[in-house]
């Protein structure tokens, strides 16, 4: 499966230095100026857009337009910034990730391998295959119920037409057969969009660790076009905090707020893997990051590994 990148940059120099990083990390390059750029984000899709903040309205426009022409897919967006006083302005404008000019070849490895690994990460959990099955809702909140199709299905969330409009926000509680299997699936999510019609997308909430297990083997075999299930994980990384709700990781190329990760906890004989999300982000300093542990099992996992930390004085957490 290949990436597609947009490099909207004068600078010769930048431009060389990312297409290099980027080609290594698998990703196509296209190179042009401000106008070329806003032209091709209408008439083409890309994994991931970078923009030099040299020209600071024209590249808020390029921004834009990579926003509003992401419908159906997460485009990742880098700046590439002069001044870094500007910086909370760049994140503002929808910058998921900062380089810092001049750009070194060490600093854009750093950088973007963890844009690559958020591309592929979400490139797989929006990745969905066409399926046509029965399904049975009921919304959470007033406890309506009633019947309709599920049109297709992912790691993350599926799509389907319900027999009335479901509403933005809304939690249901969803029934189904997967397909070609004797699986019978019922899981909680979340409505992250919905049409007049009927049609929603419903993003899966605290999915059970094997029904999760049962849809990645399910996707691999439906859709083999998939990406590697595991990018290359972030280099240079401490953990400097650790709690039951969430830890704090010290790197110089966190990801950017509200990203799902996956974090490898290991301490002498015990290793713990924990999802979480990003609340806060300090761009080349590290991230603030709130374990999505709503289970029980989850929540005895790092009560476990929290706990052998504290019976043994002296032992520092890593990170895998």
């Amino acid at each position: 499966m290949t990436f597609q990148s947009l490099l909207v940059s004068k600078d010769e120099q930048a431009a060389a230095v990312l297409t290099t990083v980027l080609s290594g990390f698998g990703l196509s390059v296209q190179c042009c100026g401000y106008p070329d750029g806003i032209c091709r984000l209408t008439e083409q899709k890309f994994d991931a857009v970078i923009v030099d903040y040299d020209d600071p309205h024209s590249a808020a426009l390029v921004l834009q337009n990579a926003y509003q022409a992401s419908s159906g897919h997460d485009t990742v967006t880098v700046a590439l910034l002069s001044d870094k006083t500007k910086v909370r302005n760049v994140f503002g404008a929808g910058a998921n990730f900062v380089l810092y000019k001049p750009i070194s070849e060490q600093q854009a490895q750093a950088s973007l391998r963890a844009a690559t690994a958020l591309i592929k990460r979400e490139r797989r959990r929006s990745f969905r295959v066409p399926v046509q099955v029965p399904v049975h809702l009921r919304v959470m909140q007033n406890g309506a119920e009633m019947e309709g199709i599920l049109l297709d299905l992912s790691e993350g969330g599926l799509d389907l037409l319900a027999a009335q409009p479901l509403y933005h926000s809304a939690t249901v509680a969803v029934h189904f057969s997967l397909p070609q299997t004797d699986t019978e699936v019922d899981v909680r999510g979340e409505v992250s969009w919905a049409n007049p019609n009927g049609e929603s997308g419903v993003r899966f909430v605290d999915l059970p660790e094997n029904l999760r297990t049962t849809l990645r083997a399910w996707m691999a075999t439906h859709a083999p076009e998939l990406p590697p299930e595991d990018p290359e994980p972030v280099s240079q990384c401490k953990l400097s905090d650790l709690s039951l709700g969430g830890c704090y990781v010290e790197t110089e190329s966190p990801f950017p707020e509200r990203s799902g990760i996956v974090l490898c906890l290991k301490a002498v004989d015990m290793e713990v893997e924990a999802e979480g999300l990003v609340r806060v982000m300090h761009p080349g300093f590290g991230m603030g990051i709130e374990f999505a542990a709503h289970t029980p099992e989850q929540r005895e996992r790092v009560a476990n590994f929290i706990a052998s930390l504290t019976s043994r004085p002296g032992t520092l957490p890593q990170l895998l």
